[in-house]
C-alpha cells in the first residue's frame, strides 16, 4: 500500500525487453539509499506498484508485464523519462494522502492546464468506464500523486496542483495531450461492486 505522497522523482536509465515475451525491464535512477531497499520490495513508479528485482548504488530495476504495459503509460517510458517514486508504507508511517494500492485502473489524458491563483488547475479526461468512479471532493491518484477532485463534468474532472507538488513531482512538465496513470479511490470501487455496478 502507498499514500500518494511522492518522495523522489527518478529517471529511466535503461529499458529493455525482459525474459518473457511482452515484458520490459526498466532501470531507474533514484536519490533513495538503495542499500535499504530489499530485493522483492514494492515501489510505486508513477502510480504502478512494481517489484525490485535488482539494484545498485542510486538505481534499481523492475520488470513490467505485458498486462501492466497495456494498462499504463509505462510502455511510453524512454531513457530519461521522469518517474514519480514512492516506497511502500511501513507500520506506523504517516498516512499523508489517501490509501493507494498501486493498481492502475487506466490511462487519462490531460486536456487543460491553466494558472489558478498560486496553483495550477489541470483538467483530465478519463475512459468512459472509469468516469462513474470519479466524484467531486473524492480522491484519485494521478501518476501516483494523491489528489482531491475539484469538480466532475461527464468524463472530465479538475484538480489543483500547488507549487510544491509542481516542483517535487512530474506535474511540473505535464501539459495538454500528455497521458497519465489513473487509480480511482479504493472505496469507490468497492461501493460500486456492492451496488452491482461493477
Amino acid at each position: 500500500m502507498f499514500t500518494g505522497i511522492i518522495t523522489d522523482v527518478g529517471r529511466v536509465r535503461a529499458a529493455q525487453p525482459g525474459d518473457s515475451a511482452g515484458d520490459t525491464r526498466f532501470e531507474l535512477e533514484t536519490a533513495y539509499e538503495t542499500d535499504g531497499i530489499a530485493i522483492g520490495a514494492s515501489i510505486a513508479c508513477s502510480g504502478a506498484c512494481l517489484t525490485v528485482i535488482e539494484k545498485g548504488p542510486n538505481w534499481f530495476a523492475v520488470e513490467a508485464s505485458g498486462e501492466t504495459l497495456s494498462r499504463t503509460i509505462l510502455g511510453r517510458w524512454q531513457v530519461g523519462s521522469p518517474v514519480n517514486l514512492e516506497r511502500s508504507l511501513a507500520m506506523g508511517d504517516e498516512l499523508g494522502g489517501h490509501l493507494v494500492a498501486g493498481h492502475v485502473d487506466g490511462v487519462a489524458v490531460c486536456v487543460g492546464r491553466a494558472p489558478d491563483g498560486g496553483s495550477v488547475r489541470f483538467t483530465f479526461e478519463v475512459p468512459e468506464p472509469l468516469a462513474p468512479y470519479i466524484a467531486s471532493k473524492g480522491s484519485v491518484a494521478i501518476d501516483g500523486v494523491s489528489l482531491t477532485v475539484n469538480e466532475v463534468e461527464g468524463r472530465r474532472f479538475g484538480v489543483n496542483i500547488i507549487a510544491h507538488t509542481l516542483t517535487c513531482t512530474t506535474f511540473g512538465s505535464l501539459g495538454e495531450g500528455d497521458k497519465v496513470n489513473l487509480e480511482v479511490d479504493l472505496l469507490a470501487r468497492y461501493v460500486a461492486r456492492l451496488m452491482g455496478k461493477d
